[in-house]
């Protein structure tokens, strides 16, 4: 029998797209199957907690931010000329979770004024996009997907130091969501055991792109499936 030894870093992203696929099929072709509403729970903390180790491991901070952000506001044009939506994708809230990580960081290495001006206009600006903004610009629809706890996660598990500290960091922030917001967001607990199993390791085959592929890639599959069927 061959012994478990964990949970990859591919493996748990897997997962967290076969997820996140059944959640925006229940969203939008099978409202009345809320299971598949509740398998998508699992996406966002294994997501989150994946974006930090990528803060923690990448080599090349630059592209590691710009490669998300683009697609982030790629996909965000998309939103908006398709439905005139402003609610922000999850790639613009990892957006921000990255960059304040990385000012943080810069601000620790450096301890300058410049990068203490960068690291204050960070968190001030993620505070007014996820905090302030959603009530200024009600009316218009505009939201962070996750809010404010949503960029906090990512942060909180880079910062964090130690497995079972990260996980007990990750479980609090996703008990105070289910406690503000409630209905499905308590099931986004049941990703605890899996990140549990998650033994540090990449995994042998090379991943690096396909969530950002496979994010956009379903959403048009599954926006062409919606129009076909006229739901």
């Amino acid at each position: 029998m061959t012994k478990f030894k964990g949970l990859t870093n591919n493996q748990l992203k897997i997962i967290a797209m076969l997820s996140m696929l059944m959640d925006h099929a229940g969203l939008l072709l099978f409202p009345q199957l809320e299971f598949l509403r509740v398998a998508g729970r699992l996406a966002f903390p294994i997501f989150a907690y994946m974006i930090a180790e990528g803060c923690r491991y990448t080599k090349h901070r630059g592209k590691y931010l710009s490669l998300i952000s683009v697609m982030a506001v790629g996909i965000q044009a998309v939103y908006f000329f398709a439905q005139g939506s402003l609610y922000q994708n999850i790639l613009v809230t990892f957006s921000l979770s990255v960059a304040v990580i990385f000012a943080i960081d810069s601000f620790i290495a450096h301890k300058s004024l410049a990068t203490c001006a960068v690291m204050l206009i960070s968190l001030s600006g993620v505070i007014f996009l996820s905090l302030v903004a959603p009530f200024l610009w009600e009316d218009q629809g505009f939201v962070i997907d996750y809010g404010f706890w949503g960029i906090l996660l990512p942060v909180a598990v880079y910062y964090i130091p130690g497995k079972w500290k990260r996980l007990a960091a990750t479980a609090v922030i996703l008990l105070l969501r289910g406690i503000l917001y409630g209905e499905l967001k308590w099931f986004a607990l049941l990703a605890l055991p899996l990140l549990a199993a998650y033994n540090g390791q990449r995994g042998k085959a090379k991943l690096k792109y396909l969530f950002y592929i496979f994010y956009p890639a379903h959403l048009v599959l599954l926006y062409i499936i919606e129009l076909w069927w006229g739901i």
